[in-house]
């Protein structure tokens, strides 16, 4: 399979671009170019323009926030048929977070002008992307609901089942970037994931954790 028909494959996956036909998505698809990344390698930096549509062909890619105090806060985990970048690209404002390679990647860059030409030439495409920002104001307002409200456990199990979505059974995320995610200190973080591995829910690796028990994993992020 082709690199363009391979991006083709992601937005048709992606909400944005679901409806649209094949003869659409190859059009679409033949604009982008890729792009290597290295591990740790940065993509972009809060306020860098937003000059770009990015889609993960494989690897990692986490978007991340800082503080003023030096911590850093991770909003969100980019792996394999994902796409980002989506409201600095409309806008042309700047880059609202970081953006930075979690392991060797490789992605698809879909660059402003020729994403927002292809828009005026299909109208329908700009009605579903209003759906899909409407759906990431609800998920952002849903994050900060279950930081404030839901206890630890319920959080670290609803991060590893949305993890566990996009990359399978073994997650490749050390303790302390899970901690960061969901808004807790390592060693609370540390002996939830002890305990539930004493229940057999889960093991420990060094960076990264292999789930066992999905279903019982699910009942605790649903509070169950």
């Amino acid at each position: 399979m082709s690199k363009q028909a391979e991006f083709a494959v992601i937005l048709k996956m992606n909400a944005m671009f679901a409806d649209l036909g094949a003869d659409e998505l190859q059009r679409l698809s033949t604009l982008c170019h890729t792009q290597h990344l290295a591990n740790g390698e940065v993509l972009f930096q809060k306020g860098d323009p937003g000059d770009a549509l990015f889609g993960v062909r494989r690897g990692q890619v986490r978007i991340e926030t800082g503080a003023s105090d030096g911590s850093r806060l991770t909003l969100n985990f980019m792996g394999p048929g994902d796409l980002f970048g989506e409201v600095a690209v409309l806008d042309g404002q700047s880059r609202t977070a970081d953006a930075t390679a979690g392991e060797t990647s490789e992605l698809f860059v879909l660059r402003r002008e020729d994403f927002l030409a292809f828009l005026e030439r299909e109208p329908k495409v700009a009605i579903k992307i209003i759906a899909l920002l409407c759906q990431r104001i609800r998920w952002q307002s849903e994050r900060m609901e279950e930081s404030m409200l839901q206890p630890l456990p319920v959080r670290l199990a609803r991060r590893l089942c949305a993890l566990a979505a996009d990359f399978g059974s073994e997650v490749h995320i050390s303790q302390e970037q899970l901690g960061v995610f969901v808004g807790a200190a390592r060693e609370s973080v540390n002996r939830q994931l002890q305990a539930w591995r004493k229940e057999a829910i889960l093991d420990l690796q060094r960076g990264r954790i292999l789930l066992r028990n999905m279903t019982k994993l699910t009942a605790i992020a649903r509070n169950e």
